[in-house]
């Protein structure tokens, strides 16, 4: 089997050392071939480094490094261009002083490269020079590849160097304006995309193509391009888990997959993958290597919770932009940080789009719930998680009414009382969100002929059907009645054969219930 590239993000590196890399040089031809001026919004650990990476390799012309991929008799080889790639996770940037010191150095580096010597002091200057200097040395225009353009911004957005930095950083990208004909490539990407900074006004033809279905799968993996290229480790992760290759595809879609930019194209998380099938355990390998601390302070300052448990539906394409440093809002740092994803993009009757927003997958769910409920300090540990999964799954299965609902009671306890909103909608998203955490697949709001039911998940020997009702001025008793005759009615059971268990679930103040009822249909 070929290596997997767990992170190593140099394209040469991976073709010349026998590691795995999933073609992408089609969508690459397509992007090159169609437009010179890009910027692309990818969250952190997607692959954007390797798509630089690739990009420097098509323009400097290294044709071997190709060989079997769909570009290789489709580019005109003959044609290398100088490239700057400046990627700033190597760009030391801990202080203002530093940072301009290392990029000056990053920039003599790359001249030196070609033989040239940088006359200016100041970074924009010797950025301005360099490509100059390589459009009159090489008779060529010159490509710039920009790599996690916004990371000495984020790095400080809580901190007295964020101004200085932002000024310098808007100072060097403004030279990108003034050199425009000596350019014939530009690919920025960023995990945001900061209004006020300079790039963005600064280069008039910037095509952001983060939302474009073209470029939806740039970056990560589609279901066809993992089973066709790891297939290998598919088969042997089954073999470990003991597990079918079709019920662990199954797993490996729950927990990874779902990211969409365009609404249709489901994206898995290639970091997580990756090192799925290296260990081969489900865990929330991307979560880890940087918890959203300040996005939880932001969403626990301002005591909101909801848009990381509903859907949110916003009818303006402008919100994905509105990354303002003096005034941050939840739902554009959410999504332009991973959080959440498009998962459904219509068009208005006006020819408008329209976007609905969730949260990706199983890891991203369960680790930012975690995160949420530590942070109002009543997270129980996972050793509890655990036996209250295995608990209500015996209680479900043994038909335990009281035992079921005194589960219920221990999960609501853990949320702090002045967190909670009296509204049904509310309730049936805290059993949403609660009910994943704890492992159990969870689909939400089932559609039939006659309605949708609140939650349905399915064991591999029971589906169960529930409907959740919430009233702080009707009885426990009046509730359960209430959501038992609902999904009577509305037969929310319909799609599902075998053992059925109904459950009716309410909240009424600070009490709470479920009854159930056992139907089996052949």
């Amino acid at each position: 089997m070929k290596k997997l590239p767990i992170g190593r993000q140099s394209f040469e590196y991976l073709r010349n050392n026998n590691f795995l890399y999933v073609d992408k040089t089609e969508v690459i031809h397509e992007m090159i071939s169609a437009g010179d001026i890009y910027f692309l919004l990818r969250p952190r650990r997607f692959s954007k480094s390797l798509l630089v990476s690739t990009l420097e390799a098509i323009f400097k012309g290294q044709k071997e490094l190709f060989d079997g991929l769909y570009i290789y008799d489709k580019w005109d080889w003959s044609q290398q261009y100088p490239v700057i790639t400046i990627d700033w996770a190597g760009i030391s940037h801990s202080t203002l002083e530093e940072m301009k010191s290392s990029l000056i150095s990053h920039l003599k580096k790359i001249a030196k490269n070609y033989d040239i010597t940088l006359s200016t002091e100041f970074a924009p200057d010797c950025f301005g020079e360099l490509i100059e200097s390589l459009y009159t040395t090489t008779g060529k225009p010159v490509v710039v590849l920009i790599d996690e353009y916004d990371k000495p911004i984020t790095s400080h957005l809580f901190d007295s160097h964020l101004n200085p930095i932002r000024t310098a950083v808007h100072d060097f990208y403004q030279i990108l304006k003034s050199v425009d004909e000596y350019l014939k490539f530009v690919f920025l990407t960023g995990v945001s995309k900061f209004s006020g900074l300079s790039i963005f006004s600064a280069l008039n033809n910037l095509d952001d193509i983060t939302l474009q279905k073209e470029y939806a799968a740039v970056c990560g993996y589609t279901q066809e391009e993992l089973e066709r290229n790891f297939y290998e480790y598919i088969d042997s992760a089954a073999e470990y888990l003991k597990m079918t290759r079709e019920y662990l595809l199954e797993q490996i879609r729950y927990w990874y997959n779902g990211y969409t930019w365009d609404g249709k194209t489901a994206i898995y998380n290639p970091f997580s993958t990756l090192n799925f099938f290296k260990v081969q355990r489900f865990a929330d390998y991307w979560f880890r290597t940087g918890s959203p601390t300040f996005l939880i302070d932001i969403i626990q300052r301002r005591n909101n919770i909801e848009d990381v448990l509903e859907p949110i539906v916003v009818g303006d394409e402008s919100i994905f932009n509105e990354y303002d440093l003096e005034n941050m809002s939840e739902i554009p740092l959410l999504f332009q940080t991973g959080y959440l994803t498009v998962k459904q993009m219509e068009l208005t009757p006006d020819g408008c789009a329209e976007y609905t927003l969730g949260v990706p997958n199983m890891e991203v769910n369960k680790a930012l719930l975690k995160c949420l409920l530590k942070a109002y300090g009543k997270y129980p540990d996972d050793r509890y998680i655990d036996k209250l999964r295995r608990t209500m799954q015996q209680q479900m299965t043994n038909f335990d009414e009281a035992g079921f609902a005194c589960s219920l009671e221990a999960m609501v306890a853990t949320v702090p009382y002045d967190l909670h909103i009296p509204q049904e909608a509310y309730y049936h998203s805290l059993m949403l969100i609660w009910m994943r955490l704890l492992g159990f697949k969870i689909h939400a709001e089932e559609h039939n002929d006659l309605g949708r039911s609140d939650l349905v998940w399915e064991q591999p020997e029971v589906t169960i059907v529930a409907e959740i009702k919430y009233s702080d001025k009707k009885t426990i008793d009046y509730l359960l009645k209430e959501a038992i005759n609902q999904i009577h009615e509305k037969r929310y059971y319909s799609k599902y054969l075998g053992e059925i268990i109904l459950l009716g679930i309410a909240f009424s103040g600070k009490q709470t219930g479920c009854r159930m009822e056992e139907l089996k249909r052949k």
